[in-house]
Parts: C-alpha cells; structure tokens; sequence
C-alpha cells in the first residue's frame, strides 16, 4: 500500500516534534522559504512525516 496515500498530516507542533526542533524555528524556516515541504490548509501548517525526512536526507535543510 502507498504510504503517501494513508499516511496522516501532522500539525506545525508534531512536525517540529519530529524533527527536533523549536515551533518557532519550523515558522522562521517556513518564512525563510528554506523549501520545506509544507502545505498550507487555511491557516494551518500541515506536513508528512516522510516528506520531512526525505528533507532533510535530501541535505536542503542544510541550506
């Protein structure tokens, strides 16, 4: 089965959570256009977990 598909959207909290980081670091990083894979629904920042990892093994979250 495609993970893509099934798998959930995590709020901005979780997605910093995850990724070791401050909120207020994921929101300057948004701001920043740091090409963080993000989708914004409303006003509501919404990620994927494997999005976020692909990111940063990708290396432009080194950027």
């Amino acid at each position: 089965m495609n993970t893509e598909n099934t798998e959930k959207w995590i709020g901005i909290e979780e997605a910093a959570e995850h990724l070791g980081i401050k909120v207020s670091t994921l929101r300057e990083w948004i701001k920043k256009e740091k090409d963080i894979p993000a989708c914004k629904i409303g006003k509501l920042w919404k990620f994927k977990c494997s999005e976020l990892d692909e990111w940063v093994k990708s290396g432009k979250s080194a950027l």
